[in-house]
């Protein structure tokens, strides 16, 4: 069953409000444009047989009114020969000719009329099959941004949790370094004079409170 049922339902149709509610838009908007596509071939095909009836009316009008014309000369040949007889046969036949080019006249008026009605049919529906067409495009448009900015979002999340590992790095090193400098304050300390020993003890503070004041940052990182 097509998404829409006449040409009423497509000319009408609000191509967002539909979108919107469809699970998957890209599919319903292939098929609401498929559709559009196939009533405009069918309104075209219509139009192009009425337009040749049009065309074959024509021509049998124009036959029509030669031969009502025919008629009239052999009524007044008839009437110049003093055959009224003759003259009131033609006439009738006359008649009947100019009856039909009437007839034929209206009929096309009436072919006339719907050719007009299908032109602004097809006019509706090529209208709403191009908005249809820039629905598609602007979803597709929609699609390869969003995957754009994922892929960008996913990017930059991996470059910012290297840049946080390769910080830590960083400290860790750095921690290890202090605690081998403090470890090397250490060693031998029972050869040192008096003075040197106080001399560590100053060095020793003051990188005991760098150690402390990274891991500090560290902790809070």
């Amino acid at each position: 069953m097509g998404i829409f049922s006449r040409f009423q339902d497509i000319v009408n149709a609000n191509l967002t409000s539909i979108l919107d509610r469809a699970e998957d838009p890209k599919k319903m908007i292939r098929l609401m444009i498929q559709e559009m596509e196939d009533t405009l071939v069918e309104v075209r095909t219509s139009s192009a047989k009425i337009i040749a009836d049009k065309k074959e009316l024509q021509r049998r009008v124009k036959a029509l009114e030669s031969e009502a014309a025919n008629w009239l000369q052999k009524t007044e040949l008839a009437i110049s020969k003093g055959r009224e007889d003759l003259a009131k046969g033609a006439l009738i036949e006359k008649r009947r000719a100019e009856e039909a080019v009437q007839a034929g006249s209206a009929e096309l008026s009436f072919i006339e009329e719907q050719i007009t009605l299908l032109s602004d049919e097809i006019g509706q529906l090529q209208s709403k099959l191009d908005a249809a067409r820039a629905k598609q495009k602007e979803l597709l448009v929609r699609e390869q941004t969003g995957r754009s900015r994922l892929d960008v979002r996913k990017r930059t999340n991996r470059e910012t949790l290297n840049r946080a590992f390769d910080k830590f790095e960083q400290y860790e090193k750095r921690l290890e370094e202090l605690e081998a400098e403090v470890e090397s304050y250490d060693m031998g300390k029972g050869n040192h004079s008096l003075s040197d020993e106080i001399a560590d003890l100053a060095i020793n503070d003051e990188i005991e409170q760098e150690l402390a004041a990274l891991k500090s940052k560290m902790q809070s990182k």
